[in-house]
């Protein structure tokens, strides 16, 4: 009986899928290499307001908690359009992070959307123009498709921290932003709005600012966003991160990522001579590097599996012994909407960054928010600004959810697993994506920021498997064969359906059909 079952949710995902594949591969090659959908309030973004310049004595109109990516970059673009920003920050020193470090050409979009594509000038970022997959031996190249962009627009690799101070000195050379060192302990509230923040200084003393609009963008570990939002975060790896010196990548300016046993490992440049190793260990626990686990792992277990030019530096990396760690996060964006108060960046939204997604969603916010607040003179009626915000959350989804989306079911698929139809599923991924033309271009777009649909992302999921249970079809299908593969299109459903229940369905895919999808800017 659950054979039956089985086969017969096979034919019917069978035989409906090739009617929406052939819908959203007819999209794909018209649009794979098109600028992002952006929504018609987006297209002809009304001019920065002219305020009248303030000193830094008087209320600020935005308050923003923390200076990260997200955080320096919103100032920075809030300041440019006049309005006074106070940003707060627990410590303003150069960050030493491993993660946050691949912006996808779709983010390097949005800097340039923002004005803020010099920041990456004078911190050794490297170009990057796509992908290098491994699995057992073989490779195949996944190109960024840019074909219809400047020579100038492709990913971009660098040290987060630097990228963190560059966009920071912008942020604070405008008049209109005070950057203040600081720790924000809770949020101001009175009658339910968000009036503002108590924090502590550097020198440790109490203080309480307050503002019409506050923005929280602390990052994966925000103390804050339990206020504002409903986290469900999710822990599934590790990455373990090593730098590599002096070490040449098998394809100069790309990415690589090796399909190995447990989970995926990541290379990419970070410098003129310098390239990131992240290895992803599944669980929440890793080696002790105190007692010489995580060296003896690393060598044995990782350095086996790696592209043989990467082996030297890499083994003289783990001699050296600067070995970090940090957990991969991911919660689907819950808001609640709180008058007075947002929330941006990883404080809101996260994905498993195998994909390198975060800044791309991080970035694309901001120019969402900042066309969103771009018409209102002012921001002091809380209530009347919070029903009109509501339309950032749903604006925001049919790219935020896209990058989410791929990012977790790519990792599911990625990572080493027993089960004959998981390993089917794997190696038909591998070969789907070396087929080349709308087969690679079509998800490498999607990956990228370049085409973020979510249709494309389904319907490209699906073929995936389709195309797994063709292989095992052909050319002689055997029970066992039928059986793997409707087990295979059974694990894929089971991988993406629970990340978009989510995400939302209806946001994801009918965002036109939400009310606040309409919302018109008040007249403040």
């Amino acid at each position: 009986m659950e054979l039956l079952s089985a086969a017969l949710f096979g034919l019917l995902l069978a035989s409906i899928l090739p009617l929406i594949f052939f819908f959203a591969f007819r999209d794909g090659i018209n649009n794979s290499s098109a600028p992002n959908p952006i929504h018609p309030k987006s297209i002809n973004s009304p001019a920065p307001l002219q305020i009248p310049p303030h000193s830094n004595d008087d209320n600020p109109d935005v308050i923003v908690v923390g200076a990260g990516v997200a955080g320096a970059a919103l100032a920075f673009t809030l300041a440019k359009d006049g309005r006074r920003v106070h940003v707060i920050e627990r410590d303003l020193t150069e960050p030493d992070r491993i993660v946050g470090e691949l912006l996808q050409p779709g983010g390097y979009l949005k800097l340039i959307e923002l004005g803020l594509e010099d920041s990456l000038n004078g911190i050794e970022a490297q170009q990057v123009f796509g992908y290098a997959l491994y699995k057992n031996g073989r490779h195949t190249r996944l190109a960024y498709p840019l074909e219809k962009y400047d020579s100038s627009v492709s990913g971009r690799s660098f040290h987060n921290g630097r990228f963190i101070q560059r966009l920071r000195e912008k942020a604070a050379a405008f008049s209109n932003v005070r950057m203040e060192q600081g720790t924000v302990t809770s949020i101001v509230e009175e009658d339910g709005i968000v009036k503002g923040v108590q924090y502590k200084t550097k020198n440790g003393k109490e203080l309480t600012a307050y503002a019409p609009l506050t923005i929280v963008c602390d990052g994966g570990f925000s103390n804050l966003r339990r206020k504002l939002c409903k986290p469900q975060i999710d822990i599934p790896s590790c990455f373990v991160g090593l730098v590599l010196e002096n070490c040449k990548l098998p394809l100069e300016n790309h990415g690589h990522v090796v399909l190995a046993d447990p989970s995926p490992i990541l290379l990419y440049p970070i410098s003129n001579t310098e390239v990131r190793c992240l290895v992803d260990i599944p669980g929440q626990k890793v080696p002790s590097v105190a007692n010489g686990e995580m060296a003896h792992y690393l060598k044995t277990a990782v350095a086996p599996q790696l592209p043989p030019e990467v082996y030297p530096s890499f083994i003289a990396a783990i001699d050296k012994g600067n070995i970090k760690s940090t957990t991969n996060r991911s919660m689907p964006a819950a808001p609640q909407s709180t008058p007075g108060a947002l929330l941006l960046g990883d404080a809101f939204n996260m994905r498993h960054p195998l994909t390198g997604g975060g800044m791309t969603v991080a970035l694309s916010d901001i120019v969402l928010l900042r066309d969103l607040l771009r018409p209102l003179s002012n921001l002091n009626d809380a209530d009347v600004l919070s029903n009109y915000l509501e339309s950032f959350y749903t604006l925001r989804k049919p790219v935020a959810s896209t990058i989410n989306t791929l990012a977790g079911a790519l990792y599911r698929v990625f990572s080493a697993s027993p089960d004959p139809a998981r390993k089917e599923m794997r190696e038909a991924c591998f070969d789907y994506l070396s087929l080349g033309g709308v087969f690679s271009s079509g998800p490498v777009a999607l990956l990228s920021g370049l085409n973020p649909r979510p249709l494309s992302l389904f319907c490209h999921f699906f073929a995936v498997a389709i195309y797994g249970v063709g292989r095992l079809l052909i050319p002689f299908p055997s029970p066992k064969r039928i059986w793997i593969g409707v087990r295979l299109i059974t694990v894929a459903a089971g991988i993406i359906f629970p990340i978009i229940k989510a995400e939302g369905v209806r946001q994801m895919f009918f965002p036109a059909t939400v009310p606040a999808y309409y919302r018109t800017p008040p007249m403040l």
